[in-house]
């Protein structure tokens, strides 16, 4: 680009614009929808509308991430995926709602990631990848309700303890790194295959109740999981890829 020359102009957002975007989703949460619109610049004017549960800026064309995001003070669902965002601001710390954080396919260094993540301590879903890491933050270890990680296609040499080892960690995707052996991405994967509970006991030493209640638990089992066998149902959208599953090269296709 010439020097001096401006950036694309990107599509102006007003509040009435915004107010049209909002949607109630099937569980009645209250959704801003601002996504594919060609946004370059945080629109300000969505910050009179912070009483929303999910709002979803991604495949725009945003830079910065405005201290200001913190007035979302209900938001419990936030996309920012396929952007340019290089920093995400401090005061992301403040949105203890969250429980869903998507910043994926965006230009974010290990340095700009701040330390203030350690405090969304409800979050259960955080999305890095496709971005430029070079190593996991290891605030992420402090999160102890994290489900879902996602740091694939980063460039990260190691997986710390502190995030294979989460309590409720279920999803670990650390796909397309480059780790030092190749079976580097399996041995994480592999560290969370685990059982919530499990508990062993034999039927001499139950109760006639709690032995009939376990075999009727384990006949309904046993007839949920022989029915998924026999009639297997086909995905309604069988064909749909998620930005998660492309490696780096297709970045922009995700625009």
């Amino acid at each position: 680009m010439a020097k001096g020359a401006k950036g694309p102009k990107g599509k102006k957002i007003t509040l009435a614009v915004a107010k049209n975007c909002i949607k109630i989703t099937f569980d009645g949460k209250k959704r801003l929808d601002l996504s594919k619109m060609g946004i370059t610049t945080f629109p300000k004017c969505i910050l009179r509308l912070t009483d929303v549960d999910e709002l979803d800026l991604s495949r725009n064309l945003i830079k910065k991430i405005p201290d200001a995001i913190s007035k979302f003070q209900n938001l419990r669902w936030l996309d920012l995926h396929s952007n340019y965002i290089d920093r995400l601001p401090e005061t992301i710390g403040q949105m203890t709602s969250l429980l869903y954080l998507n910043v994926s396919n965006n230009r974010l260094t290990t340095n700009g990631l701040p330390v203030e993540l350690n405090q969304l301590k409800n979050i259960r879903t955080v999305n890095l990848g496709l971005n430029h890491l070079d190593s996991v933050p290891t605030t992420l270890g402090a999160l102890k309700e994290l489900h879902e990680v996602g740091l694939h296609d980063n460039l990260l040499s190691n997986v710390p303890n502190s995030i294979s080892k989460l309590p409720k960690l279920k999803k670990l995707n650390t796909k397309r790194n480059p780790f030092p052996k190749a079976e580097s991405s399996d041995m994480f994967m592999d560290s969370i295959k685990r059982l919530d509970n499990l508990y062993l006991v034999e039927e001499k030493d139950l109760c006639g109740t709690c032995l009939r209640k376990c075999q009727q638990a384990r006949d309904k089992l046993n007839k949920i999981k022989s029915m998924a066998t026999a009639a297997p149902r086909k995905a309604i959208f069988s064909t749909l890829v998620s930005p998660n599953s492309m490696a780096k090269e297709s970045q922009e296709d995700w625009r």
